[in-house]
C-alpha cells in the first residue's frame, strides 16, 4: 500500500486502513432537497393519506395509522407505518395509536414475508434529526425486509440500489396480499 492510498492530501498520518469516500452523502447530511416537514400542511406524511392508495403508495389504511412504501427504500418492500396525526415523538402517541402502529407493523412483516420470503427485518424509529430521522416532524416506523446477502458493494461503491420492481408494482402486490 502506498503513502498515497493511506493519506489524503498529506493530512493525518499513514495507517493501514483503506477508505471508500462517499462525498455524495454530504447532500443528505446537509438536508439538501429534503421535503419540508415543519408543519402538518407541508409534511409528506400528512399529504400522503389525502392521495389515492396507488398515487401515495399506501399499502394499508387503519383508523389511526397507515402503512406506506418508502419512496427511497433501503431494500425492496421497505414500508413505513405512520400515524395520521402530525406528531414527532413516539411518546406523544395515544395508547390507541401505539397499538395500531404495532399491529400494522406486525401485519406488514407477515405480508412481506409471505410475498417475498424475507429472512429477517429491521424495525425502528429514528427519533429526531440527530438520530437520523429524514423527516423528524412526523413519526414513522420503518419496516425493512432483509435477505441473506442482500447488502453488498452496490450501494457503497456503485452508488446504486438494486430494486427488482417498480414501487407501484410492489405496492399492488403487498396491498393484495394484505387483503
Amino acid at each position: 500500500m502506498s503513502d498515497e492510498t493511506t493519506r489524503q492530501d498529506g493530512v493525518g498520518g499513514p495507517d493501514e486502513l483503506e477508505r471508500l469516500w462517499t462525498p455524495h452523502r454530504m447532500a443528505y447530511i446537509r438536508g439538501e432537497n429534503k421535503p419540508a416537514d415543519g408543519t402538518s400542511g407541508e409534511c409528506p406524511f400528512c399529504r400522503i393519506p389525502k392521495l389515492g392508495d396507488e398515487e401515495g403508495l399506501v399499502v394499508r389504511r387503519g383508523d389511526l395509522a397507515y402503512a406506506v412504501l418508502n419512496l427511497y427504500p433501503y431494500a425492496p418492500g421497505h414500508l413505513m407505518v405512520c400515524p395520521y396525526r402530525h406528531i414527532a415523538d413516539y411518546t406523544e402517541t395515544t395508547d390507541e395509536e401505539a397499538a395500531e402502529i404495532a399491529g400494522l407493523t406486525r401485519q406488514a412483516m407477515r405480508v412481506v414475508r409471505a410475498v417475498s420470503g424475507a429472512d429477517g427485518f429491521n424495525i425502528g424509529m429514528n427519533q429526531g434529526h440527530i438520530a437520523g430521522a429524514g423527516i423528524a416532524a412526523h413519526l414513522h416506523q420503518h419496516v425493512v425486509p432483509r435477505w441473506l446477502g442482500d447488502q453488498n458493494f452496490m450501494p457503497i461503491i456503485g452508488r446504486t440500489k438494486t430494486l427488482p420492481e417498480l414501487l407501484v408494482d410492489t405496492r399492488a402486490l403487498l396491498a393484495e396480499a394484505w387483503s
